[in-house]
């Protein structure tokens, strides 16, 4: 038996790495095939008459002189101003995350401490505003923003994006807290540190690979969202998707479509970037429910 194990091993071994190998190549793909195109001309990234011409860029070379151009990224970060959505998407971003971690760290340290019943019944309800369409909390928050002249502000789509948020990270939160023993409460008081004092400097460094987990959630939340901000923000507050949208929509101006394909790849390329310098926190944090303080 053991024999015939370790014949299969390395056959098992080949598969996997052979299905692994191929599973990244189709996940990457899309994402490297719009990062080379990004550097061709329309012409030749959308040929109707050969594919290759995706690769070899016959046009690329006639109407620059080169095989690759930075004509989509010039165009669209200097001529349609994406720096500006990048600054306002920046805006929202940071804005959601603190707002959205800062209460829901406390509120989540307060329910997982909680001995009363009313605990289970806030968690109930935040589940269920959590499983509502956004579309709906936008609707919602209309009439006031028109009535207080607010509509068209970043703080609109912050105040939505950080409802639409919180109730996922106050469960998260709260379920990362749950796993921390209330032993060590006890033993900050013990040595003098009061409720507060002991959830910011005992509890929190603890609980940092949770932390950094549901930020960087939130964080793709408010960076990838598209319908709270395309509804609330006005055109010079535009964040990142919606000017990406905002290229596609007029096809007909040469040049516009790869002002969005070099957009695309401006705005993917940070989020891996982002996973790779928090890989280890983010794996800490999504099994820190597998082991029990």
């Amino acid at each position: 038996m053991t024999r015939t194990a370790d014949r299969r091993a390395p056959a098992l071994q080949l598969v996997l790495t052979a299905f692994l190998v191929l599973w990244l190549v189709v996940a990457a793909f899309p994402f490297l095939w719009t990062a080379w195109g990004s550097l061709k001309v329309e012409g030749d990234f959308f040929s109707k008459a050969d594919w290759v011409n995706a690769l070899t860029g016959p046009l690329t070379q006639v109407e620059t002189g080169g095989s690759f151009t930075g004509a989509g990224y010039h165009g669209a970060w200097v001529q349609e101003d994406f720096w500006r959505a990048a600054l306002n998407s920046g805006i929202v971003v940071v804005c959601v995350v603190c707002i959205s971690l800062t209460f829901g760290t406390l509120g989540g340290y307060a329910l997982s401490r909680s001995t009363y019943r009313y605990a289970f019944w806030l968690l109930l309800m935040a589940l269920v505003f959590r499983a509502m369409p956004p579309i709906t909390l936008v609707s919602g928050y209309l009439l006031p923003f028109y009535q207080w002249n607010l509509w068209g502000h970043l703080p609109t789509a912050i105040i939505v994006l950080v409802a639409i948020n919180q109730p996922f990270t106050l469960w998260m939160l709260t379920a990362f807290f749950r796993n921390i023993p209330r032993d060590l409460d006890e033993s900050a008081r013990v040595d003098g540190c009061t409720p507060f004092q002991a959830f910011r400097h005992v509890i929190i460094p603890v609980m940092w690979p949770g932390v950094i987990t549901t930020g960087l959630f939130s964080f793709l939340l408010a960076y990838n969202d598209f319908a709270v901000t395309a509804m609330l923000l006005s055109k010079e507050n535009q964040t990142m998707i919606p000017k990406i949208a905002s290229f596609l929509g007029t096809t007909q101006t040469k040049g516009n479509v790869m002002f969005a394909v070099s957009s695309v790849v401006s705005v993917t390329a940070p989020l891996f970037l982002l996973v790779i310098f928090f890989q280890r926190q983010i794996v800490s944090g999504l099994t820190a429910g597998a082991v029990k303080g």
